[in-house]
């Protein structure tokens, strides 16, 4: 399991899917979901932008179904996004309150379970498989609490990753630096 991270628009994308582009066929798993116009349109382009000799999920729960000890180990997969991955468990979790009465520990739980399962499903997966996240922790401390507690939750699940992973690359203005 290889781990891409950096902020954003830093070129993390690009560099994963250059770790991936010599493999005859490419597994994309996005955990984007459309919510407005403007993000429908990104992930038409996105839809656009990739080769037609990959295959792409939209998903973003239950990952362990499609990465499993069966999978080619011809085919490589790419998962983009962690970080929306989290987003997606802690609104689709917490919906039904408002966020300020949200308990952000049990949610943090919940986004564990969800990557426990995930590395265990890559450890066991014969294809190479490349996780993209976004570093979120280098900026300043956000001034509202669910921007606080997602930065703490994937900060956390990034180390989680990155301990998991055999190599983990930072991207910064286009340029990976092997960091593991």
């Amino acid at each position: 399991m290889i781990l891409v991270t950096g902020g954003a628009r830093s070129g993390k994308s690009r560099h994963a899917e250059s770790l991936i582009s010599h493999f005859p066929r490419v597994r994309y798993i996005a955990t984007s979901q459309i919510f407005d116009a403007e993000m429908a349109e990104r992930i038409q382009h996105h839809r656009d932008s990739r080769p037609a000799h990959w295959h792409t999920e939209e998903r973003w729960q239950h990952l362990a179904d499609i990465i499993t000890p069966q999978n080619d180990p011809q085919e490589a997969i790419l998962l983009e996004c962690i970080t929306t991955l989290i987003t997606n468990i802690l609104f689709a979790s917490g919906q039904e309150e408002e966020i300020e009465r949200w308990d952000f520990a049990a949610l943090e739980n919940q986004v564990n379970v969800e990557i426990d399962a995930l590395i265990a499903a890559c450890q066991q997966c014969p294809s190479p498989i490349v996780l993209v996240t976004n570093e979120v922790g280098m900026g300043i401390v956000p001034e509202n609490r669910l921007a606080r507690h997602f930065r703490d939750i994937a900060g956390r699940v990034n180390q989680k990753l990155a301990q998991a992973a055999d190599d983990v690359w930072l991207v910064v203005s286009g340029i990976g630096v092997k960091i593991k």
